[in-house]
């Protein structure tokens, strides 16, 4: 047994390998630590080598599915070693086989996966300057390839796709890119080879070259997508039909979000790391998990195709017009998670369960498709035409699969009756063993006159007649008796060991019947894959576009008109996520960006609103370009090409890098990358360091910006000196956030006003957060101090537009350092040195 386990093993040598021994999968050596760390089994030892104990751990067979998530989620891998052997005709240990290997990226077993969020695996590559992704998911059949010149765009596509496992070569430069992510995986050099590449590429996809999938040029990304590939097809050992293309990204086509942005925005996961409180929650009110991750994905990826999102804003005014939004998501939720039924139907591992969502869904889609014809909108019955009928496959599934299986197919009683003649026989004699056994009882309990007499079965013994100890005397000879226990006594006779063999035997061949006419089954599907896979994704478009009618007629959202033109106007803008969350009403904001008004200087108290303002302009963009209505009285956007947050204090700790540090490298991403058709946020810059130091950067950046760049920007400051700027440059314009004092409180208005803030209510906003009021009146004090010196330390002459003057005066240098610069060192003797010395140190 242990000659073959480590014969397996040296096929996985470096994942977990469960081993199949009757009704547990078990773990041996080292396997048998980890696992017993990691998922908290007990660790045992069975047999010896070398004189020492083999260390073993087990899991039940049964419940395999939650101990593999856990190892899933920890970024883990395992080899599922089964039986495929049979016992009887096995001469030693039953043949065994790794059936499958389950990696982070590459599962699809619905027990495995989260139903909302895409599961997916990446691969990377460099070449020279050049970076090369790609990226699967195995559950729907994706394979999306890119490429880029810079590090930055590379680690925002990781944040943005998240991948549950990336593959990177041995001789990889920038591993510290995603180092610290779980499920990571060396892989060797020669396997991204690129005409071993090409050639499984097209093997794959049944073609004679890659120009017709338009990637033929990308070949440091199709490096990476063979890499890939290879590893797909040896983790998964079957056929992989229903992925049958590969395709481009074109960056020119989105929105560019880099990880700062998506992180400060919200987009799908909050900054503390949740699902709550973002832009997706408060979007997602789909009708299906397929779904859900396509408006997901739409989220990450703006569009910037004019016609694209035209036509998603036209469905759903049709379906808002219509009122067709609640009968459409109401079919889809009899429809179900298709796309991921189908990926496991491709992979041969699709259970009884997963056929009857398919009938279930073959069963509604005549409905679906009604409703939409019905409609007479040109628009829904275009979409209608590309969600098909399977009568076909409707009949086949309703006549071979029963309504509520078991959940797998080797327990059997999942093909309904009727469907196989031969099946049909063979489960009938099984099943007459009922009636067969209560007339045998009844004969017996006569015959021996014992009426406490019964008849049973289990799986371990069979059947066999039971009968207490005290009346086991009264047992005739030819009983012969099979078992002893506490109280009774078990027999077994001829005629019952002679049924028992028959009633086994039929049980058997109902059970092997069955399994093949099950696997029959899937290969009748497998024909209609493909067709099946293009009708999921238009019934996942369908379900965004009624979720999106759903949410403009609840949330009150209204059409953005798209322009080609450069500027964004905003008449009442409202955040998105705030605005539900909060009990209060939400004050509702405009906002106007042109080319003769490119920046806004935001001016305010903390806690005024200032953030909120900035987030909602760039949320309202960012989703009236996935074609979504938009929280607002009336919006039109124009062309944006990339949106840039700076917002908030972060470090970086792991990288060595301060709060400041990532402040100013985020900074320098935005000044080096952002472009005239970008929106850019800037939450204040320069506040990590000293008062001179930062206010010198924040008005170097905002003028590079507003001078160089030409960029749509908010630009939020605590430095009253930055207001100056629209009066030096053309195209920028002050606004502010009010609050009211009353004494010593303050009332924030959060509505934005024409001009600069007066003021910026530090102190009042320190009272409200609870500071100890005698350091509030101490702050007082002090700030009252330095205003006086500012007045007496700056004259109008000294102060200009261009140098800024700022409340603060510079402190008079420190007699000791006066003394210092006033000696030379040459002319000192060691002694009047020494003296000099102790005279610093008692000056100081």
């Amino acid at each position: 047994m242990m000659q073959q386990y480590l014969a397996l093993k040296a096929e996985a040598p470096e994942i977990l390998l469960f081993y199949r021994m009757g009704d547990f999968y078990e773990l041996f050596f080292d396997d048998a630590k980890k696992a017993s760390r990691l998922l908290g089994i007990s660790l045992t030892k069975r047999g010896q080598t070398a004189g020492q104990p083999i260390p073993m751990a087990g899991v039940p067979h049964h419940a395999v599915e939650g101990y593999l998530v856990k190892l899933v989620q920890m970024g883990e891998s395992a080899a599922i070693c089964e039986q495929v052997g049979d016992p009887a005709t096995s001469k030693g240990p039953v043949e065994r086989k790794i059936v499958r290997i389950i990696t982070p990226g590459t599962v699809s077993d619905e027990a495995l996966l989260e139903d909302n969020r895409d599961n997916l695996i990446s691969c990377v590559y460099q070449s020279q300057q050049t970076f090369g992704l790609a990226t699967l998911d195995i559950t729907s059949g994706r394979f999306i390839v890119n490429q880029f010149e810079q590090e930055e765009t590379l680690q925002a596509e990781l944040q943005r796709l998240d991948p549950a496992e990336l593959l990177y070569p041995e001789d990889f430069q920038h591993i510290q890119l995603f180092e610290q992510r779980r499920g990571i995986r060396r892989r060797p050099e020669w396997e991204f080879e690129l005409q071993t590449a090409k050639r499984l590429l097209t093997q794959q996809f049944e073609t004679r070259d890659l120009v017709g999938f338009g990637v033929e040029d990308a070949q440091v990304a199709l490096c990476a997508a063979g890499c890939l590939l290879q590893y797909i097809k040896d983790t998964q050992r079957t056929a992989l039909p229903h992925i049958n293309s590969i395709s481009l990204e074109q960056n020119q086509d989105v929105v560019i979000l880099d990880a700062a942005t998506r992180r400060n925005l919200e987009l799908t996961q909050n900054l503390a790391g949740g699902f709550d409180n973002t832009l997706a929650q408060v979007l997602d009110n789909t009708a299906t998990a397929m779904g859900s991750r396509l408006l997901k994905r739409w989220i990450h990826q703006p569009s910037r195709n004019l016609d694209t999102l035209t036509h998603r804003q036209s469905v759903i005014a049709q379906l808002l017009d219509l009122s067709l939004y609640c009968e459409t998501a109401e079919l889809l939720k009899n429809i179900g998670d298709i796309e991921r039924v189908l990926a496991r139907l491709a992979l041969k591992s699709a259970r009884p369960r997963d056929l009857v969502k398919l009938k279930t869904a073959f069963a509604t889609l005549p409905e679906l498709n009604q409703l939409l014809t019905d409609s007479e909108s040109p628009l829904l019955l275009a979409h209608s035409q590309r969600i098909s009928n399977y009568p076909e496959l409707a009949d086949l599934l309703q006549r071979a699969i029963i309504d509520n299986p078991p959940v797998l197919i080797r327990d059997g009683g999942v093909i309904a009756p009727g469907y196989h003649e031969e099946l049909d026989e063979w489960r009938s004699l099984s099943k007459g063993a009922t009636d067969y056994l209560a007339e045998l009882e009844e004969r017996e309990k006569q015959q021996t006159g014992i009426a406490t007499l019964k008849v049973s079965y289990n799986r371990v013994h069979g059947y066999y007649i039971e009968v207490s100890r005290s009346q086991s005397e009264q047992v005739p000879p030819h009983y012969v008796r099979r078992q002893t226990l506490k109280n009774t006594e078990r027999y077994i006779i001829p005629e019952l060991k002679t049924y028992e063999d028959k009633v086994l035997m039929s049980q058997g061949k109902a059970l092997a019947l069955e399994k093949k006419l099950y696997d029959e089954l899937l290969d009748l599907l497998l024909p209609f894959l493909s067709a099946l896979q293009k009708t999921a994704i238009a019934l996942s478009e369908l379900d965004v576009f009624a979720n999106f009618a759903e949410r403009a007629e609840t949330l009150h959202y209204v059409k953005p008109t798209l322009s080609l033109d450069s500027g964004i106007q905003i008449s009442a803008g409202r955040h998105p996520v705030v605005e539900q969350v909060t009990s209060e009403p939400f004050i509702a904001n405009p906002v106007e960006l042109s080319k003769d008004r490119r920046m806004l200087i935001v001016t305010g108290p903390n806690m005024g609103g200032k953030s909120t303002y900035m987030r909602q302009i760039a949320l309202i963009v960012l989703m009236a370009h996935i074609g979504c209505y938009v929280p607002a009285d009336s919006a039109t956007i124009g062309n944006v090409d990339r949106i840039f947050t700076r917002i908030g204090a972060s470090d970086d700790l792991a990288s060595g890098r301060s709060t400041f540090m990532v402040e100013m490298t985020e900074t320098a991403n935005i000044l080096h990358n952002a472009t005239s058709s970008s929106l850019v946020l800037m939450d204040e810059i320069g506040r990590g360091t000293s008062t001179y130091d930062g206010m010198s950067l924040a008005w170097a950046c905002a003028e590079h910006l507003a001078q160089t760049t030409k960029a749509f920007t908010l630009f939020a400051t605590h430095y009253f000196e930055l207001t100056q700027l629209p009066e030096l440059m053309q195209g920028l314009a002050n606004v502010h956030l009010d609050a009211v004092e009353h004494q010593d409180s303050i009332a924030f208005m959060h509505s934005v006003q024409e001009g600069a803030a007066s003021k910026s209510y530090g102190l009042q906003v320190a009272a409200l957060a609870g500071v100890p009021q005698k350091v509030i009146k101490q702050a007082k004090h002090k700030l009252h101090q330095l205003e006086t010196q500012a007045e007496q330390s700056t004259s109008p002459t000294q102060s200009s537009p261009s140098q800024p003057s700022l409340p603060f005066t510079v402190e008079a240098e420190h007699p000791a350092v006066t003394q210092l610069t006033q000696i030379n060192p040459d002319e000192l003797s060691p002694k009047q040195a020494l003296d000099l010395i102790y005279l610093l140190k008692k000056a100081l």
